[in-house]
């Protein structure tokens, strides 16, 4: 039973590590601290993994347990990040390098989106993967409107941020 529940959560996560990669993108700022956070969040989604009940896209899941795992991070960054060893499962999780080439046009958006609070990180990460509203507000455990409201006013910020 084990083995098969690895076996999943290997499959699921590898199928949707570049959204890990993202969140790591957004809360980090270099490829060492980006390393950390991406080990840490890796963590705490095997460590919850038998709590998801597939009520929700495991895609949807993995962005609430990823950001909130960012977030909370991110709000003690002011104390040195503990992370946890995962020696133990890393031979089994293929690891595709982030290839930061490829998102150079992004690099002013992601130093925009720096300024922006945790919440409204999160919900220009989740705009940008064209989630919906409905699918927004589940993983930030908010209702539909007052995703909206908030994306509207985050929007209006990194604007200015963007064009002072």
């Amino acid at each position: 039973m084990q083995k098969d529940l690895e076996l999943k959560f290997l499959s699921d996560f590898e199928e949707n590590q570049n959204i890990v990669h993202k969140i790591c993108s957004l809360y980090t700022t270099n490829k060492e601290a980006h390393n950390d956070l991406f080990q840490e969040i890796t963590i705490q989604l095997w460590k919850n993994y038998t709590k998801f009940r597939g009520d929700s896209k495991f895609s949807t899941w993995m962005y609430r347990v990823a950001l909130n795992t960012a977030i909370s991070l991110y709000r003690k960054s002011t104390k040195r990040i503990k992370t946890q060893d995962i020696s133990e499962f890393t031979y089994k999780i293929k690891s595709q390098d982030y290839d930061d080439t490829q998102e150079l046009q992004l690099k002013a958006l992601y130093k925009a989106v720096h300024q922006l609070n945790d919440i409204e990180k999160a919900l220009i990460f989740l705009y940008l993967e064209d989630k919906p509203y409905k699918e927004i507000s589940e993983a930030l455990g908010i209702t539909s409107v007052n995703a909206r409201v908030k994306m509207n006013r985050a929007k209006e910020k990194l604007k200015n941020i963007l064009n002072p």
